[in-house]
């Protein structure tokens, strides 16, 4: 039960690192998903909401990624 938590854990944290390292002028800027909108009042789309997403990830998620990827990877060391 504890190695099921701990790989949903590793699951989770991987898909959160392969979101925040998504660079928006080398990656997404090709696919025309930038965080630049054209109007004020303009209707919040799926879009502009996964792009908001994914900035989010970036901006507040960068000092815990970095303790829990320390902490998953010294686990790892440890315990194999």
């Amino acid at each position: 039960m504890f190695s099921l938590v701990v790989n949903i854990i590793i699951v989770v944290s991987l898909f959160i690192n392969s979101i925040a390292i998504l660079h928006e002028d080398r990656f997404l800027a090709r696919i025309g998903w930038t965080a630049r909108r054209s109007g004020y009042n303009t209707e919040p789309t799926v879009k502009s909401k996964i792009i908001d997403l994914i900035s989010a990830t970036r901006t507040l998620l960068r000092i815990p990624l970095i303790i829990i990827n320390s902490i998953i990877i010294i686990y790892l060391l440890i315990l194999g």
